[in-house]
């Protein structure tokens, strides 16, 4: 039988890590499936735990540092436990932007729910996706491994306020240029 997992058990486990100055190496741990702990991303951003809010961001900082992904299925994971996990669109929103004049021209700077920071480089791309009924646009950027934050949408607003025109493959797109990279909006 499998044995239920909380939040208190992976707690646990996690304050035995150092994890203060970085983020824990998630891609390395490998331990077995433990089961499925009742814990839900919302698309919004929100943490739910047993169909209840997680009010305390300091809670959700702490676990959003351990999440994985493997073959489209998300888990909080330490050394020695992995507790399956929902995720209903993304597992972080960026919430917030501004830009950044450097030496090498205008960066995009990304700040997530979790208080991810994220600059707008070839190595972080972003991309759209649309919505194949309604044609929504649905905006992303990579956050770190292979996890993704949802780009709200306010700060998608805030990207097509900064946008410009620029053919591409015979086509206009309407984009944004960040660490001298053109990323792509969508065609108009």
């Amino acid at each position: 039988m499998e044995k239920k997992k909380d939040f208190s058990s992976i707690l646990a486990e996690l304050q035995k890590l150092d994890s203060e100055q970085s983020l824990p190496p998630v891609e390395k741990w490998n331990p077995e499936f433990c089961g499925d702990m009742d814990l839900t991303i919302k698309r919004d951003g929100l943490w739910y735990y047993q169909g209840t809010p997680i009010g305390r961001q300091r809670l959700v900082k702490l676990f959003s540092t351990v999440i994985k992904k493997e073959n489209n299925h998300y888990y909080l994971v330490t050394p020695v436990e992995k507790l399956g996990i929902k995720v209903e669109d993304a597992p972080f929103l960026v919430n917030r932007m501004q830009q950044l004049e450097t030496d090498k021209g205008v960066v995009i700077q990304f700040e997530d729910n979790c208080d991810n920071q994220i600059l707008l480089t070839k190595e972080n791309p972003l991309w759209v996706e649309l919505d194949e009924k309604t044609g929504e646009p649905s905006p992303y950027i990579n956050i770190r491994r292979n996890l993704n934050a949802l780009i709200h949408r306010n700060v998608f607003y805030e990207l097509v306020e900064i946008a410009e025109e620029r053919m591409m493959e015979q086509e206009r797109h309407l984009g944004v240029i960040s660490a001298d990279e053109f990323f792509s909006l969508g065609t108009i």
